[in-house]
């Protein structure tokens, strides 16, 4: 592991920019390093080189030469622990729909008047569909959580239990998907 200079690190913990510059330089085949080994969905390469760096700046803010452990292997580490921390964050399933949707082109257009009429019709037979089949406590339940509100609040909104709510989601996610 390469020694860093401690006039160097106290440069940068001041805040010179030039010193700054520096311990990036130095630091970055291992914060790239670190990118590429805990990429996943959600953060690309380029999102974990910016969380790498800003384990290094952290490490820069507190690193204590008096505490024994050389500059590099604590900046290492604290490039590391930054990384792990944004991947386990990015995986959590409160992102999963962020994780796993198709991003819009950005050059899209405002849909015409044949494009609405197409998606108007679409719902109208969604609706048509939730109508005829699901049972009156599915359709309660999935409106509830098209609305956003979790199992226990549909359940008491609805006064059954949680799992019967969560129960009839499946069911009738599982009629509308199976149907044509």
């Amino acid at each position: 592991m390469q020694q860093f200079d401690p006039a160097l690190i106290q440069s940068a913990k001041a805040g010179d920019e030039a010193a700054i510059a520096a311990v990036i330089a130095r630091m970055m085949p291992a914060i790239r390093s670190g990118a590429a080994a805990c990429t996943v969905p959600g953060l690309d390469f380029e999102d974990m080189v910016q969380e790498g760096l800003i384990g290094l700046f952290d490490a820069v803010r507190s690193y204590d030469p008096a505490r024994g452990a050389p500059f590099a292997a604590y900046a290492a580490a604290c490039i590391g622990h930054a990384q792990q921390d944004a991947a386990r964050a990015a995986t959590r399933k409160k992102h999963a729909p962020l994780n796993t949707s198709v991003p819009l082109p950005e050059d899209s257009a405002t849909p015409g008047p044949e494009e609405l009429a197409i998606a108007g019709e679409a719902v109208d037979d969604v609706i048509r569909r939730m109508e005829t089949r699901l049972s009156p406590f599915e359709r309660g339940a999935l409106l509830c959580a098209i609305d956003g509100r979790t199992a226990a609040e549909t359940a008491r909104l609805l006064g059954r239990d949680a799992k019967a709510v969560e129960n009839a989601l499946a069911r009738a996610r599982r009629k509308l998907r199976g149907a044509p």
